[in-house]
């Protein structure tokens, strides 16, 4: 049975553009980074494509990539991103089919979509910013329709966290925002 490497090493080897090292890394965190995902996102199928493409990132980015803290940690905040992304993206497309066919022969200007673009990039950006459990706790509530109780059974947390964690998410969406429109 081969030995774990450190962290470190398995960093060491990915910098330097060797495949065992991401080998290694896919081994070591695959079932924790889908544990990361599957929290969000409960499809198994969903789970392992998103999985991939984390290490896939990964790879891909090996250059240019700083760990700060752990490689775990890192491995999950970008799994928690991918999901996260993946759930925000679906609704986007889900929101725009509902509402093709009730569009009327009236067109949007182009100010209008501009600005429509505009005001659609800010509020993304501001998601993006939130602290991680408060725009998960957010992206659920907002996007994927789940209630307080459902959401704090998927993340393993009591409904009252939640409560806070969107009044918090709710507030600093709204700094965020004000602070935008005035510059």
């Amino acid at each position: 049975m081969q030995q774990q490497r450190t962290d470190q090493e398995l960093l060491d080897l990915l910098n330097q553009g060797d495949e065992s090292g991401i080998e290694l890394i896919f081994r070591q965190y695959y079932a924790y980074v889908c544990k990361a995902v599957y929290k969000i996102i409960p499809d198994s199928n969903l789970v392992e494509d998103l999985a991939q493409d984390v290490f896939y990132e990964l790879w891909r980015k090996r250059g240019r990539i700083q760990v700060a803290s752990s490689l775990k940690g890192y491995l999950r905040r970008a799994a928690v991103n991918k999901a996260l992304n993946f759930v925000r993206d679906q609704r986007i497309k889900f929101t725009e089919e509902e509402q093709a066919p009730v569009q009327k022969s009236t067109e949007a200007t182009a100010p209008e979509l501009m600005a429509a673009e505009h005001l659609q990039s800010r509020i993304d950006a501001a998601i993006d910013a939130l602290p991680e459990r408060c725009r998960i706790v957010f992206v659920l509530s907002r996007f994927e329709d789940m209630s307080y109780r459902e959401i704090a059974e998927q993340l393993e947390i009591s409904p009252k966290t939640v409560e806070n964690q969107m009044a918090k998410a709710l507030k600093l969406l709204r700094e965020m925002l004000e602070v935008d429109r005035k510059k």
